[in-house]
């Protein structure tokens, strides 16, 4: 399977930015969706935003559009979540995933990094 790691996560002040990283190795037999998602205290995990192979298509959760962005470089198997206006409702931690093209779900999970919004 895709191993994934991210990194990038840490304690900021509301309204501040911060931008994750997180990096594929592995088996990725062919293209791949690559997407973050999160989990608050106390709350289910939600897709915060993915993003196609070429990364012409992307898609936002309604609480995060105008704030964030997600980007990819694929030379380096790599894809970034640039955070902007951060609020403390936005703590969580933060997963990065993978889904292979022949796939309907995605199937790779990193272990996730802790982003803090301090009020």
């Amino acid at each position: 399977q895709v191993q994934l790691v991210e990194s990038g996560g840490r304690l900021v002040q509301a309204g501040g930015s911060l931008r994750l990283s997180c990096a594929a190795s592995g088996r990725t037999f062919g293209y791949y969706h690559m997407g973050w998602f999160r989990q608050a205290p106390g709350k289910e995990r939600e897709s915060v935003a993915t993003i196609s192979w070429s990364g012409g298509t992307t898609y936002y959760a309604d609480s995060v559009k105008g704030r964030f962005t997600i980007s990819r470089d694929n030379a380096k198997n790599t894809v970034y979540l640039q955070m902007n206006s951060l609020k403390p409702e936005d703590t969580a931690v933060y997963y990065c995933a993978v889904r292979l093209i022949s796939e309907p779900d995605f199937g790779s999970w990193g272990q996730g990094t802790q982003v803090t919004v301090s009020s």
